[in-house]
């Protein structure tokens, strides 16, 4: 853990990292009642705070130190400094879940879940592109495959989907893939 940590403190500190709320988040969160959220790798609190300010009861979960220590402090926002390699998901826990550029295949099987009835699950993460932007294969496991964000979700309300390229904020190509879901 203290490896994994020194690791995404470093990310933070020598990488830009986005400061606006996630497009996704903004563009869907109309679909969510306002309750008991999670953000998932939340580094420095973009969408907590977004989630906060709007009434939600934000879990803000990173590894990160330094990006928890960025996060403002606010009543609304529990800051939970953890690792996702072994933290869990509390069953029937959330009106929204929120995961933005992370992938850790262990909770996405425990998302289903965590949802309440008519929950609604946020997810959006990088695609494998290998070599199709002349970039670096970086480790897989943390890349998803074409569709598997889709099929991972099966038995939730699809609201929204995409596969896309986007550019990140080194201005580099990438494959992203979108999905917005709603429990029973």
């Amino acid at each position: 853990m203290l490896e994994d940590k020194q690791r995404w403190n470093e990310r933070y500190l020598d990488n830009p990292m986005p400061q606006e709320v996630s497009p996704l988040v903004a563009k869907y969160i109309s679909y969510a009642k306002v309750g008991q959220a999670i953000d998932v790798a939340c580094g420095t609190g973009r969408n907590s705070h977004y989630l906060a300010d709007l009434g939600f009861m934000v879990d803000a979960v990173d590894i990160s130190d330094y990006a928890l220590n960025k996060v403002k402090k606010s009543a609304m926002i529990k800051k939970i400094d953890a690792d996702l390699d072994k933290y869990n998901l509390t069953p029937n826990q959330y009106d929204l879940i929120v995961n933005v550029n992370y992938l850790n295949r262990r909770l996405v099987s425990q998302m289903k879940d965590a949802l309440k009835s008519g929950g609604v699950l946020m997810f959006e993460t990088f695609i494998v592109a290998h070599g199709d932007f002349n970039m670096p294969t970086t480790n897989l496991d943390y890349l998803l495959r074409k569709n598997e964000l889709l099929h991972s979700f099966i038995g939730l309300d699809i609201v929204y989907y995409e596969e896309r390229v986007d550019i990140n904020l080194r201005g580099e190509k990438i494959k992203v893939a979108s999905l917005v879901a709603k429990k029973a």
